[in-house]
């Protein structure tokens, strides 16, 4: 067990660090311009979204297209689609139920509820992340050796 906790540190940790820096200052940038919650949740949401899903994506890319090197293969555009459907396969439930429900949710209420914009960003972070990582961590292992093989 102590080996998959570590798999699961190295591949979402970096995402999650990246992600909570660009949900954070999108989320106060937005509110400075807007005043609106509602606004300032959902632009966090979707932005950590971006950030997130592109830092596991480009890292996906990254560490395919050096195994196939190892092996004379390319990495072509239908390695791409490969390299999507393992990320929808991983994180599609348990994205579809966080980015429409529980995120917005509670980036909207926590601020409130702390009466602290970051703070309140950066605990309905943790706390979406509990509900979202249950299932993709269960996809990830359950898909990983299926979906990974890119030859």
């Amino acid at each position: 067990m102590k080996n998959k906790v570590k798999e699961w540190i190295k591949r979402y940790l970096p995402a999650e660090v990246f992600s909570i820096i660009v949900t954070l200052v999108s989320s106060v940038l937005t509110y400075r311009l807007t005043k609106n919650n509602l606004t300032t949740a959902l632009v966090g949401t979707l932005v950590g979204n971006i950030g997130y899903f592109g830092t596991i994506l480009l890292t996906d890319i990254f560490t395919v297209k050096r195994d196939l090197k190892l092996k004379n293969k390319s990495y072509t555009l239908k390695t791409f689609g490969l390299n999507i459907r393992a990320l929808f396969i991983e994180f599609g439930i348990a994205e579809f139920f966080d980015s429409l429900f529980v995120r917005p949710t509670l980036m909207y209420y926590l601020p409130i509820w702390v009466n602290n914009l970051s703070l309140g960003i950066i605990l309905a972070k943790f706390a979406a992340d509990i509900t979202f990582y249950v299932p993709a961590v269960i996809s990830y292992e359950l898909y990983k050796k299926k979906l990974r093989g890119f030859e």
